[in-house]
């Protein structure tokens, strides 16, 4: 006890009146209060405001705890970028429950996966999605009790649950509901690719979703009441917090349900957006679109891009559009960014190329985080900011998650040192940024999602024949990496071709993580066996 509570013993335990528990759902409640009247979401040119948005999500609460959704109960969600899926982003944590929202590529056998492991009370799904949805049920143990799908107006119906609006409707649009007991409570369950090929689930808190969407806010320099445009899927690290981001400045955003070329220049021009984000694959397909579809700004717009180191040649062109783009780095256990390409007014006079290479770098620590360091592999100890001397990328934040859920063991190697072990290699500047090298994890990064060579190279051993495969990732202009398999026949195999091949990974894998190449023959190899991969990456070569 310090002397100063030793002499007040009154004052050493917080009082409700000096301590709230963190959460993103006070900023929906202000800025229902305060700035009710401003837009919230724009969709398919529909308009609702933060009064309405706000009184569906305490509806939408209140029908969940009627159907049985206790605090800390799991809400799976598989759904497309309308606003629906903005407003699942505080209405189930509002009911208690843990947000878990999975990736809409996946294959009907990774989602029943999920499921299992998850355990969810409810699944929320888009109609779209309702085949998928109704294979992967069919394939997982675990039984949903209920579950609500995302009807699309004028389109077939789907009876597999409870129509959306009708179970909003079902609820009380001025029900009550409270703040988590702490701060430390689970807000959501993020699945990732695992380096053993399973998804990890990722939990993160109220308090790291409340300090990520306060930390973006200074350091991508958004005002109040900025014009939002949802590219980046919310089923990724929560679309970056950026719908905690909006409540809190009470923006507009622009729901996209899927992401084009000619869809993004449209709506940046007819809503005047001021700020949106993505992989390094939507400036690439921004930079590539047809002529016809490109649009000039008067107005500035700031664009937020992660998933992949972009090329500093699409960084330079996508600023030749009018769009002012600063790269972030960060994980899903770490709720998306914790770390930017801050920018210093000494670069503005550099050359376009010169800028982009700077741009390139994945930066400094945001406000919101305590400490990224790059350390030695070997010591432990910080690596020497000379750009080249390479080292771990570890971090010490309140937006790191909780942990792996069920899984103690993978929670301790990832917090080893006192730090959470990133698994990326990086160099440190002699001004500080940081800027990736390579990744520890063979985890490869494509179009911002994450495919676990491990799992690819599991559909390639189950082809008859193979003695050896492995994955790797290859530089490519649109997608940023795309997987490459590797493909040894033992002595007395049939032959495979390469179309064979990839016909079988497109069948049992989800599109982006089907290799876009087999190459065929030795697999180099250490004494004790081990693939060699970075000679494998050495042979790649970006195609012409």
């Amino acid at each position: 006890m310090s002397y100063i509570d030793r002499l007040n013993p009154h004052m050493a335990d917080p009082q409700a009146a000096n301590f709230v528990p963190l959460s993103p759902l006070s900023f929906l409640k202000r800025t229902a209060q305060v700035f009710g009247d401003h837009t919230a979401t724009i969709y398919n040119g529909e308009k609702r405001s933060w009064r309405a948005l706000y009184s569906r999500c305490c509806a939408f609460a209140d029908a969940l705890t009627k159907h049985g959704v206790d605090r800390g109960d799991v809400v799976s969600v598989l759904a497309f970028n309308t606003p629906e899926m903005v407003e699942l982003q505080f209405s189930v944590a509002m009911a208690g429950g843990v947000l878990n929202t999975i990736n809409t590529r996946l294959d009907p056998e990774t989602i029943a996966g999920i499921i299992d492991h998850a355990e969810p009370v409810a699944l929320v799904f888009d109609v779209e999605l309702a085949d998928v949805v109704t294979d992967a049920l069919t394939r997982s143990s675990h039984s949903v009790a209920h579950c609500v799908v995302i009807n699309l107006p004028g389109s077939p119906q789907s009876d597999l649950g409870s129509d959306f609006e009708a179970f909003v409707e079902s609820g009380n649009p001025e029900s009550e509901w409270s703040l988590p007991p702490s701060e430390w409570d689970a807000f959501g369950l993020n699945y990732t690719s695992g380096t053993g090929g399973r998804p990890k689930g990722v939990v993160i808190h109220h308090r790291g979703a409340y300090l990520m969407a306060m930390g973006t806010v200074p350091a991508w320099s958004v005002p109040m009441h900025p014009v939002y445009l949802y590219t980046v899927p919310l089923f990724h690290c929560n679309g970056w917090g950026h719908a905690w981001m909006n409540a809190l400045v009470a923006g507009a955003v622009v729901c996209m349900r899927k992401v084009e070329a000619g869809a993004i220049f449209e709506a940046i021009n007819r809503y005047r957006v001021t700020h949106f984000g993505g992989a390094p694959v939507v400036l690439s397909m921004l930079v590539n679109a047809p002529a016809e579809c490109r649009k000039t700004f008067d107005h500035k717009v700031c664009v937020m891009t992660a998933g992949a180191p972009p090329p500093p040649a699409i960084l330079d062109r996508t600023e030749q559009l009018g769009l002012d783009v600063m790269q972030v780095y960060g994980l899903t256990e770490t709720y998306g960014h914790i770390m930017h390409c801050a920018w210093n007014s000494d670069w503005d006079e550099l050359e376009f190329g010169d800028r982009s290479k700077i741009k390139a770098r994945q930066g400094v620590q945001f406000t919101h985080t305590e400490e990224v360091a790059v350390v030695d592999l070997e010591t432990g100890e910080p690596v020497a900011s000379d750009g080249r001397s390479e080292g771990e990328i570890v971090i010490r934040s309140n937006t790191v998650m909780k942990g792996y859920h069920k899984d103690h063991n993978a929670t301790q190697e990832a917090f080893k040192g006192g730090f959470f072990r990133s698994g990326d290699v990086a160099v440190r500047h002699p001004d500080g940024y940081i800027e990736i090298k390579d990744r520890l994890k063979d985890v490869i990064i494509s179009g911002g999602e994450n495919v676990s060579s491990v799992e690819v190279e599991n559909v390639l051993y189950r082809l008859p024949g193979v003695a050896c495969a492995a994955v790797v990732a290859r530089p490519d202009e649109k997608w940023g990496e795309v997987p490459v398999g590797f493909i040894e026949l033992s002595f007395d195999a049939a032959e495979l071709d390469e179309t064979q091949v990839i016909q079988f990974c497109r069948e049992n894998l989800a599109g982006f993580k089907t290799p876009k190449q087999i190459v065929f023959g030795e697999i180099p190899k250490t004494s004790t066996g081990k693939v060699q991969k970075f000679m494998l990456r050495d042979g790649l070569r970006i195609p012409t």
